[in-house]
């Protein structure tokens, strides 16, 4: 018997699939709120219990410097996740393929309680995933916090880890009739003429997450001062802004 959690985001739908009867998959926290029923994923993702190993094939492109590594090999990606929590070897492993449609995630038996529903995809790796995917053509995440107003219109708050993005969701956050998509990352996907911002499961202090969009109508820099005010800012001023 298959199981199988679907979810969307930003849009992008994507299914975790597993024939191995002794592993129970799930999924808690914000995650939940982007669970769907049946579609057409558009993103296929096998995972299994596996016996990993430190060696790992193919040529390192990227180090995190924290919990994962990007591997290419014989066409595909491959993510190494590894914890000093847990043990030297690495926790799980992620395959994909160029077009990151289809993948197949491992996990090391050793480390967790097989009696407990795991989340394979479990973060940075559906980050990951989900950014990969964007790159091709397909949209970008940004750091910041987005809300939606009174008339359905999307205001985009951008600033850095610090800048105040979980303080701007917090003052919205009482307002009856202001959805907050979220307070640390919204993804923009152009569909048609518009751009839509959507709400991820990746929140930042404030703990807030939406699946909603909204088209985006304004864009905000935060930068900490003595006083509110808003400060209009040139086109370029502004592209160099949102690169950073």
């Amino acid at each position: 018997m298959i199981e199988c959690l679907k979810f969307c985001i930003a849009d992008i739908t994507f299914a975790l699939l597993t024939d191995d009867p002794d592993l129970k998959i799930g999924v808690d926290g914000a995650m939940k709120k982007f669970l769907v029923e049946e579609v057409e994923p558009d993103i296929r993702v096998q995972t299994k219990w596996k016996d990993l190993h430190m060696q790992i094939d193919g040529k390192m492109i990227f180090d995190s410097g924290a919990l994962w590594q990007i591997y290419s090999e014989n066409g595909s990606y491959l993510f190494r996740f590894t914890s000093s929590a847990l043990g030297s070897l690495p926790y799980k492993v992620a395959s994909f393929n160029r077009d990151f449609t289809s993948g197949e995630v491992s996990v090391n038996r050793s480390y967790f309680d097989p009696d407990k529903p795991i989340y394979p995809l479990e973060y940075p790796l559906d980050e990951l995933m989900i950014n990969n995917f964007l790159a091709r053509g397909k949209g970008v995440e940004v750091h910041s916090c987005g809300i939606v107003d009174s008339q359905g219109l999307g205001h985009l708050f951008v600033g850095q880890s610090g800048a105040g993005k979980s303080t701007i969701a917090r003052l919205w956050r009482d307002e009856s009739d202001v959805p907050i998509l979220s307070d640390d990352r919204i993804i923009l996907r152009k569909k048609e003429n518009t751009i839509w911002m959507y709400g991820t499961p990746w929140h930042g202090e404030a703990g807030l997450a939406s699946p909603a969009k909204a088209p985006l109508t304004r864009i905000y820099f935060l930068k900490h001062g003595e006083k509110n005010e808003l400060v209009v800012q040139k086109p370029s001023d502004s592209i160099s802004r949102l690169f950073v």
